[in-house]
């Protein structure tokens, strides 16, 4: 049986109560951007995963396998696409990355958001 899984108070977690995912995978310069969040479920084929997820400044290639839905909680970051106009997120934005998305992102102050893949 599938359970219902609560993260309470997400921007209070402190960074000794993440999970350490390492650096970003196509980091471009310097800093290199470090990931690190909570994973709240995962499919076991991995078809589809929600948590909340923090990333530190850097900028890096990002290329969307899965949709992915995210609000970004805290933080400030630009993803330029590879084609179309580049976009700001900060604090309180909702955003929709398609399967297929491609460009980079710039994370100017880290990013905390809660997210879904499928």
């Amino acid at each position: 049986m599938l359970e219902a899984k609560l993260l309470t108070n997400p921007l209070e977690l402190q960074q000794h109560e993440l999970t350490d995912w390492g650096k970003v995978a196509a980091p471009i310069g310097d800093p290199v951007s470090h990931e690190s969040g909570v994973l709240l479920f995962r499919r076991e084929d991995k078809s589809s995963e929600m948590g909340m997820w923090q990333c530190t400044p850097g900028v890096w290639r990002c290329d969307v396998v899965k949709d992915e839905f995210c609000y970004f909680l805290s933080g400030k970051a630009i993803y330029r696409p590879d084609a179309g106009a580049e976009f700001t997120v900060t604090t309180g934005v909702a955003a929709a990355f398609p399967a297929g998305w491609s460009g980079t992102c710039e994370v100017l102050e880290t990013v905390r958001k809660v997210y879904m893949v499928r």
